[in-house]
């Protein structure tokens, strides 16, 4: 079996995490990181037009800040597998999100405009992942204080995608009329 299709142990995460990791189906991760990235695509084309601005209710993102967000944590959780990837032992700092999101500024973009970045973010993701060597898939470093391994990281980005492509269909566009 390739190390890429190998489910982290959970001496290799933070707990926290555990909510995304079991939301991940069994399997090669790196495939799934790739067709994750059509179905959010289309996902998103059924935002009405104008409705990127969308929050579901007072003080919760928009449907442009909750792109924002994922490509900001993909970025940070690639970011960290890199690192530990290369046999870097530097322990890595964590990252508030809720700074980084009003920071990113993402209702002043077009939603077309962050589905393609968010594109570029995910082509990236699978060109690192999928050129890594078996060996690099069980290194583990620090990441905000807990262990990280790498094949962990690919598979915490998978399940974050997919925890916030739920919240994005049960409440956001289950309360928009969408495209057809």
């Amino acid at each position: 079996m390739s190390a890429r299709n190998e489910r982290p142990r959970p001496d290799e995460y933070n707990p926290y995490y555990q909510r995304y990791i079991e939301r991940v189906p069994p399997g090669d991760i790196v495939n799934l990181l790739r067709d994750q990235l059509a179905d959010m695509r289309e996902l998103l084309r059924r935002v009405p037009a104008g409705a990127g601005d969308f929050a579901y209710a007072p003080g919760k993102w928009s449907i442009k800040e909750v792109v924002g967000h994922i490509m900001d944590a993909e970025r940070i959780f690639t970011y960290r597998a890199l690192r530990f990837a290369r046999e870097d032992a530097t322990p890595l700092p964590g990252f508030d999100q809720d700074t980084y999101v009003p920071a990113g500024r993402f209702g002043d973009r077009p939603l077309g405009q962050l589905v393609e970045e968010l594109s570029a973010v995910r082509g990236a993701t699978v060109a690192f992942f999928n050129g890594l060597p078996d060996d690099a898939w069980p290194r583990v470093g620090d990441a905000n204080g807990s262990p990280a391994s790498v094949r962990a990281l690919a598979t915490i980005t998978a399940g974050h995608e997919l925890h916030h492509r739920a919240i994005l269909e049960e409440r956001y566009l289950a309360a928009l009329p969408i495209r057809s």
